[in-house]
Parts: C-alpha cells; sequence; structure tokens
C-alpha cells in the first residue's frame, strides 16, 4: 500500500463521470488534485461542511479515514448526489453499512486505476494503481433500488493496447450518454 493517501483520480475517469454528473464540488482534495474549482482541501475538512453538489469524492483509502468519509456521503446524499471512487473491499463493514445499505448505483471498475501521484520536486508525478480494485458509487437524493451500472474499463496505455479494451470502454461510455 502506499504511504501517501492524497492519489488524485485519472483525468480521463474523472472526465467520464463529470459529463454525465456535472460535479460543482470536490470534497476531499488538494489545491494540486481538485478536479473541480470548488473543492475543500484538509484545512477546510470537507467532514465538517455542508456538500452541495453534485459533489466528486476520492476519499482516502485508510480504512478509518474511509468509514467516516462513506458515513458523511450518506448524510449528504439526502440533499444532494455524491459520486464516490472507493476500494472495492466487499468482505468490509464500510461496504454493507454504507453501501449495499444506501447507495443508489455501484459502478465496477474493470482493470485497476492508476491513480495520480502527488507533484515531486522536480515537478512530475508518478502513479499507483493498488494491488485491490476500485468501485464508482453513486449515492442519491430519494434512493429507490440499488442498481449495479455498467462497468467501466481502465484504459490499457501499454503499446499493442488490446484493441477490445478500447472498444470496451467507447462502449460503455456509449450507454451512458
Amino acid at each position: 500500500m502506499s504511504r501517501h493517501e492524497d492519489w488524485g483520480t485519472p483525468q480521463w475517469l474523472f472526465d467520464l463521470l463529470h459529463a454525465e454528473f456535472r460535479f460543482q464540488l470536490d470534497v476531499c482534495a488538494t489545491a494540486d488534485n481538485a478536479k473541480v474549482p470548488t473543492f475543500y482541501s484538509p484545512e477546510d475538512d470537507g467532514l465538517l461542511q455542508r456538500w452541495h453538489g453534485p459533489a466528486w469524492m476520492n476519499p482516502p483509502y485508510a480504512r478509518s479515514e474511509l468509514t467516516r468519509w462513506l458515513t458523511k456521503a450518506v448524510e449528504e446524499s439526502h440533499h444532494t448526489t455524491v459520486v464516490g471512487l472507493i476500494p472495492a473491499w466487499t468482505s468490509a463493514a464500510y461496504w454493507h453499512e454504507c453501501v449495499l445499505q444506501y447507495a443508489s448505483e455501484i459502478r465496477f471498475i474493470d482493470g485497476r486505476v492508476p491513480f495520480i501521484g502527488p507533484r515531486k520536486s522536480n515537478g512530475r508525478r508518478g502513479s499507483f494503481s493498488p494491488p485491490f480494485s476500485s468501485v464508482v458509487v453513486v449515492w442519491q437524493p430519494n434512493r429507490a433500488a440499488l442498481r449495479v451500472g455498467p462497468s467501466i474499463v481502465v484504459p490499457s496505455t501499454r503499446r499493442g493496447a488490446n484493441a477490445s479494451q478500447h472498444r470496451l470502454f467507447t462502449l460503455a461510455t456509449a450507454r451512458r450518454s
């Protein structure tokens, strides 16, 4: 596991979701990795703020922190849509207490998400794919019933990438429009 907790969302994934939800707030970001102009930094402490939205959330993945952010997402979803990128740890208590019980939609990601690392002293960024899968969860006001949405496929960046991956990604994108 990485020692950093401020790994940014890959732009391609955010753009895919932003096209659908039109996020107005990034609830846990830094000035370096915020995805929209309005964001809560660690100094603002998004856990203490009222969220408006739709709101984007890529929370710290440490389990103690993650549970606090997911509980807050559930609370805020009573009045606004919250979309979160979280670990797909389906055996964790938070999965049952915050996701299965309150989410409107779950979108599994086919492939490991290459998160964007903090900016280094030379100005460059690294990337990090955790050793587990991630999932996009949507919490909405007036939740009807939980549904599993279309999968999101991580596009390959290797030379000679499997063309079917790109086709699947395009199809998954097209179905949502």
